[in-house]
């Protein structure tokens, strides 16, 4: 199994991690705190201090087609909000 860990870059995510030294991620809803800080620790090569967890349920979407009204829910997922030690940053933006 794969895990999926993917940050959030939002104009609200950005100005969180600026004032707070804390970082957004995506994360998938069977991981718990512990896993999360080691795969943030080793992807990063940063040490984390706190993490907070939020579970998100999916929503239910609906949309008038041809065929009558389709149905449909988007996916649940979990967000994990992670803060830093002082002086240690996480930079998005060196891949691109």
């Amino acid at each position: 199994m794969s895990i999926v860990i993917k940050p959030v870059v939002s104009e609200k995510a950005n100005a969180i991690s600026e004032k707070n030294n804390r970082f957004t991620f995506k994360v998938q809803p069977d991981l718990n705190k512990f896993q999360i800080k080691d795969l943030i620790e080793k992807l990063y090569d940063v040490k984390v201090v706190e993490i907070k967890t939020m579970n998100y349920d999916g929503k239910k979407k609906q949309r008038y087609t041809r065929r009558g009204l389709q149905r449909g829910k988007v996916a649940a997922f979990k967000k994990a909000l992670v803060t830093l030690e002082e002086g240690q940053t996480i930079d998005f933006y060196s891949n691109i």
